[in-house]
């Protein structure tokens, strides 16, 4: 019974500086609340390896499981921090320090840190220590001394456990618990509704270059909505960046520094663009590719403008939250539509796509050329820097690779006898797609219809007409690139530079 006392005034102790912590990183900068920052540096410091098991196996729910994963380990440790300071005081205060050093070096070493943001986590440590104190006095605990008052039976503390009491200390630390934590989410909330009304408010421009528009012909689906597009990121907390404060630094090895306001992207000429941007974390056949409808800031005719060294032949993107992203310079100057992106499929960049501006490259993956929520780019060389995914053994230079995927049907579908269609999309941005081929079991590849694209940049739309007929099958797709270049069968994992392979499925008709 004393055991589970003691774990519960840890539990709660911890609970409570927890959510002080998180209510005092909500008042000032929620990338500095413990959960988070601790999160962000077990995200930095787990290699690539774990990384792309778990994108696999959770997909976009690996942020919720990792923050879940980090309370359940804080209440263990609180919970034996609570046992053990049943016998010794000085477990309180070491448990609680190791808490709040802990949750401050991480806040401090974040790439956008800041001198302050170890405040919260010390804070919390503070009212954990404090709060546990209290609470195993309060349970009639024995310190490292007997008090006057203890009543001593064979080397026991043999002391009436005044249930009452530690019932009302307990109630209220968890009352204050509550209050500290759903006032963090108030503010945060309030924070995040006034970024959605300053997003609310932007009227775009016109584009000076329109999109081409999408062709008729087209299956439903060719354009993602924004609520649905595919999002893999490090940011445990969305970025809330007002644009009227968003500036953005360009410098480095240029003849001349230029920073630019919200506003000022506004007011240059922009361009629009049908683009398909997909992550290198994507496996083959899998789900984090799409398409949209860009509105931005022609990147080549401002670099242009501010001079860029001859020498220098690396673009590092650096987002409000601490990525760096770097590009080639030659790639952004070749002609096709690297841009500062403000709008998508219509409207202001939504929040977890990069509001207010993200930079976006066609024809690379998006973690070589696309970065959210950006604030400077710096112009220097990649034999001096090496960025975030770089750094963790992604390769430097980063084309999108030939692929093809099968949308319908759907793998280990139950399909009838009869007229079936296989269907799905293959992209090779930049070089376009001249073919897609379709096998059925050991059958002769088929070419399947292509339906109209608005550019290159795009992924194609494709559609087999199919007998099917009883039994199990598989099915299998490759694409031919405007190169000429067919998508190898050979199959590689997305890691160092993009996953490769034929995407087959198995279905039975019956």
């Amino acid at each position: 019974m004393r055991r589970l006392t003691g774990a519960a005034c840890g539990i709660l102790a911890a609970g409570f500086g927890v959510a002080v912590a998180e209510l005092l990183a909500a008042a000032t900068r929620p990338a500095a609340g413990p959960l988070v920052a601790v999160g962000t540096a077990v995200i930095d410091a787990t290699p690539t390896t774990v990384k792309e098991f778990v994108i696999r196996q959770l997909g976009t729910n690996d942020k919720p499981v990792l923050i879940a994963t980090i309370i359940v380990g804080l209440a263990l440790f609180a919970a034996a921090m609570g046992m053990l300071s049943q016998k010794h005081r000085a477990a309180a205060i070491i448990g609680s320090s190791v808490f709040g050093v802990a949750g401050a070096a991480a806040a401090v070493t974040g790439a956008a840190a800041r001198w302050y943001d170890a405040a919260p986590s010390l804070v919390g440590a503070a009212v954990c220590a404090v709060t546990l104190l209290v609470l195993v006095r309060r349970a009639g605990a024995a310190g490292t001394g007997p008090p006057p008052d203890l009543i001593m039976v064979d080397g026991r503390d043999d002391r009436p456990f005044d249930r009452r009491a530690f019932l009302r200390a307990a109630g209220l630390v968890a009352g204050g618990a509550v209050v500290a934590g759903g006032s963090a989410a108030l503010v945060g909330r309030a924070r995040g509704g006034a970024i959605a009304r300053s997003r609310e408010a932007i009227t775009l421009p016109a584009a000076a270059d329109p999109a081409k528009p999408v062709p008729a012909g087209v299956a439903p689906g060719f354009r993602t909505p924004n609520d649905r597009f595919y999002r893999v990121d490090t940011a445990l907390t969305v970025p809330d960046i007002d644009p009227a404060g968003w500036s953005l630094r360009v410098h480095g090895m240029v003849d001349q520094e230029l920073t630019l306001s919200f506003q000022d992207l506004l007011d240059r000429p922009l361009i629009e663009r049908t683009i398909t941007l997909n992550c290198v974390s994507n496996e083959v056949g899998g789900p984090y590719v799409g398409t949209a409808t860009w509105l931005g800031v022609p990147l080549a005719p401002l670099l242009r403008e501010i001079g860029v060294d001859a020498r220098a032949d690396q673009v590092v993107a650096r987002s409000s939250e601490g990525m760096t992203i770097g590009t080639p310079v030659q790639t952004v100057l070749d002609g096709r539509d690297a841009m500062l992106c403000v709008g998508m499929n219509g409207e202001p960049l939504p929040q977890i796509h990069g509001f207010p501006v993200r930079m976006l490259t066609p024809g690379l993956y998006g973690y070589a050329g696309s970065c959210k929520w950006i604030s400077e780019l710096e112009l220097t060389t990649f034999a001096d820097f090496d960025p975030y995914w770089v750094r963790r053994g992604w390769s430097a230079r980063a084309p999108v690779k030939t692929a093809s995927r099968i949308d319908r049907p759907r793998p280990f579908a139950q399909l009838k006898t009869g007229r079936e269609t296989i269907s799905g999309v293959a992209w090779a941005q930049g070089r376009g797609i001249e073919a897609v081929e379709v096998r059925v079991d050991d059958g002769p590849w088929e070419k399947a219809e292509l339906l109209p694209v608005p550019s290159v940049n795009t992924w194609v739309q494709w559609r087999l007409p199919w007998s099917a007929k009883a039994g199990q099958h598989s099915i299998a797709v490759r694409a031919v690139d405007g190169d000429g270049q067919t998508q190898t069968e050979k199959r590689a994992t997305p890691f160092p530079d993009g996953a490769t392979g034929w995407h087959t499925i198995t279905v039975t008709v019956g």
